[in-house]
């Protein structure tokens, strides 16, 4: 399980840090170091919350124990939604980064 989510997580580290390249300046660079890592804080989180779900009865007791009060159905059913948000949103900025390597190559010729 401890596999998956690091794994996760570490493509997540590595998309975002292509993006982080292809938008940072020297004077934006603190804001958008601090809002990454706040979206990837809220990653974690939601991978292990996530993986709680669909682990077995004994292992999800000790993780329910760790996080303490939280409603897992709520995050459960809000998954899908924001899955499908962030999904079309990546989607875009892949296109709009495709896009400028496209622009800057057709200038270099």
């Amino acid at each position: 399980v401890g596999i998956i989510v690091l794994t996760s997580t570490r493509g997540l580290l590595l998309t975002m840090s292509k993006f982080f390249i292809w938008i940072s300046s020297s004077k934006s660079s603190n804001i958008i170091v601090l809002f990454f890592s706040q979206i990837m804080g809220m990653y974690f989180m939601s991978m292990v919350v996530l993986m709680r779900m669909n682990m077995p009865a004994e292992y999800r007791e000790i993780i329910t124990e760790v996080l303490g009060d939280l409603q897992f159905n709520f995050y459960h059913r809000w998954f899908d939604v924001m899955f499908l948000v962030s999904a079309s949103l990546t989607l875009a900025l892949l296109y709009l980064a495709h896009k400028r390597e496209v622009e800057t190559a057709d200038q270099l010729s």
